[in-house]
C-alpha cells in the first residue's frame, strides 16, 4: 500500500506546466563579521515532472537554496528575500506554521546528513508515520503497513523489526534510506534530494537513484537533485545548473551544457572528475585557489582569482547571466569557454606564466578528451545494472546480519 494524496496527478497536469517559479532569491546569514551571503540573486522555472540538477563545491550555496525554498532556514540570523512561487502560491514570508501545510504533502526533502536529520530518542516507524497520519488522517494500523513497505521499497531488510528501532541502532546508510522513506512517504509534487546517496555502499547508491526515478515518474514527482557528482547528474536531470559563491554562473539543458560548456568553472568542475582509465595513483585533479569570502566578495567574477581565462574585465566588471543564442542556455562569463576571445586569453595567460593558467594546461594535456561526453560521464559513475540485481541479495543478508549499510 502506497499512501497518496487526495489531488490526482492527472489534475496536475491540467494545470500550468511550470511548478515552481524562484525569482532573485537571496539568503543572507548575519553574523558579527557581516552578512553571509549564502544565496544570491538565484532565479529559475521548474516544469512539472522535470528533473533540475544543482551542482557545484562544497560552500557554493547549493543546500541553502533548497532550504531556503522550503522555509526551512529559521534561525534567528537568516534572512530570505525575493520571490518563490510554487504553484503560483508565495512562500517567502510565510512561517513556519504556515508552511506545514507544504511540508510532506507538497515538498519534501532528501536531507544531506542522516545522522542528525533523525530523533535519536524517537523509534523509526513513529518518524515515518506521524506526518502521514498528520496529512491523510489514517490510523495507526494502516500507516504502519504503508511505513513497512515504504521501508522494503528502500531496500531496508526486515523492514517489520527496523520499523521498531532507534536510528541508534541502524547503521548510516540504513538512516540514509529511512530520510529516503520518510520523504516519499506522503508522495509529493516537489522532491529535494540533498545528496541522496551520501551514506549508501556503491551497491546501494544506483538502486536508490532508480528508486527515485522510478518514484517521480509514476507520481509525475519534480526533483531538484543537489550534488557534487557531476556524473549523478549527467544520466538523471533534465537541466543542470551550475553554483559558484550563491549565484547560478551557468544552467543549461543536460546535454547541452556538457557538450557547449561556456562558463569557466563547470569546465573545471568536469575536469576534476576522476577517468576510470587513468592508471592507479594517479593524482586527482583539483581546481586551484579557493572559493571567496561571501561576506566580502571580490570586485568583478567571482571566479576571476581562480580562472585560468581571466582578463582585466573580469576583475572589474560582474558578468550578467546571459543567453547563447535563441537556446536555453544561459551562462554568466565575459569570455565564454570555446570562443575565440576566450583562446586569446588562454594564451595571454599562458604567456604571463598565470599559475592557474599553467595548471589548467596541465590538465588539458592529461585529458583525451577535454569535453568528455556526459553520458559517458554518467555510466562510468553508475554501476552495472546486472552486477547490482546479481550482488544485491548478498548485499541484503549482510546488512540484515551485521547492520551495515
Amino acid at each position: 500500500m502506497t499512501v497518496t494524496s487526495g489531488t490526482s496527478r492527472a489534475d496536475d497536469r491540467s494545470a500550468t506546466s511550470e511548478l515552481l517559479v524562484v525569482d532573485d532569491l537571496r539568503t543572507h546569514f548575519h553574523i558579527a563579521a557581516g552578512a553571509v551571503k549564502a544565496v544570491d540573486g538565484v532565479s529559475f522555472t521548474l516544469k512539472r515532472g522535470k528533473t533540475l540538477g544543482v551542482v557545484g563545491e562544497s560552500g557554493s550555496g547549493k543546500t541553502v537554496l533548497s532550504r531556503s525554498i522550503m522555509g526551512l532556514n529559521i534561525a534567528s540570523n537568516a534572512r530570505s528575500t525575493g520571490s518563490v512561487r510554487y504553484e503560483g502560491q508565495e512562500l517567502i514570508g510565510r512561517t513556519p506554521k504556515q508552511m506545514r501545510q507544504f511540508w510532506g504533502a507538497e515538498m519534501s526533502m532528501v536531507f544531506q546528513d542522516p545522522m542528525t536529520s533523525l530523533n535519536p530518542v524517537v523509534k523509526v516507524g513513529r518518524q515515518l508515520t506521524e506526518h502521514v497520519r498528520h496529512h491523510f488522517n489514517i490510523g495507526k494500523a494502516e500507516a504502519r503497513t504503508a511505513a513497512i513497505e515504504l521501508l522494503r521499497s528502500v531496500r531496508i531488510p526486515e523492514p517489520e523489526k527496523r520499523f521498531d528501532n532507534y536510528p541508534h541502532e541502524m547503521s548510516g546508510g540504513m538512516r540514509q534510506r529511512v530520510c529516503i522513506a520518510i520523504a516519499l512517504a506522503c508522495s509529493p509534487k516537489l522532491l529535494f534530494a540533498d545528496e541522496p546517496t551520501t551514506a549508501l555502499d556503491v551497491t546501494v547508491q544506483h538502486q536508490i537513484l532508480n528508486l527515485l526515478a522510478q518514484q517521480q515518474s509514476e507520481r509525475h514527482m519534480t526533483m531538484i537533485l543537489v550534488t557534487h557528482d557531476l556524473g549523478v547528474v549527467a544520466t538523471r536531470a533534465d537541466e543542470i545548473a551550475v553554483m559558484y559563491a550563491g549565484k547560478i554562473v551557468e544552467k543549461a539543458p543536460t546535454a547541452t551544457l556538457f557538450s557547449e560548456m561556456r562558463h569557466p568553472y563547470t569546465q573545471s568542475l568536469l575536469w576534476s572528475i576522476p577517468k576510470t582509465n587513468q592508471p592507479k595513483h594517479t593524482r586527482l585533479s583539483a581546481i586551484a585557489g579557493r572559493p571567496p569570502d561571501l561576506i566580502n566578495p571580490p570586485p568583478g567574477c567571482s571566479f576571476a582569482p581562480r580562472c585560468p581565462y581571466a582578463q582585466a574585465s573580469c576583475i572589474e566588471e560582474e558578468p550578467q547571466l546571459r543567453t547563447d543564442g535563441d537556446t536555453d542556455h544561459q551562462f554568466a562569463c565575459h569570455i565564454p569557454v570555446g570562443t575565440p576571445a576566450n583562446s586569446e586569453a588562454f594564451e595571454r595567460n599562458m604567456a604571463a606564466g598565470l599559475p592557474q593558467t599553467l595548471t589548467a594546461a596541465g590538465k588539458m594535456a592529461a585529458r583525451e578528451d577535454v569535453v568528455p561526453d556526459y553520458a559517458a560521464i554518467g555510466a562510468e559513475t553508475n554501476v552495472d545494472e546486472r552486477a547490482v540485481a546479481e550482488g544485491m541479495s548478498t548485499t541484503l543478508r549482510d546488512h540484515g546480519n551485521t547492520g551495515g549499510g
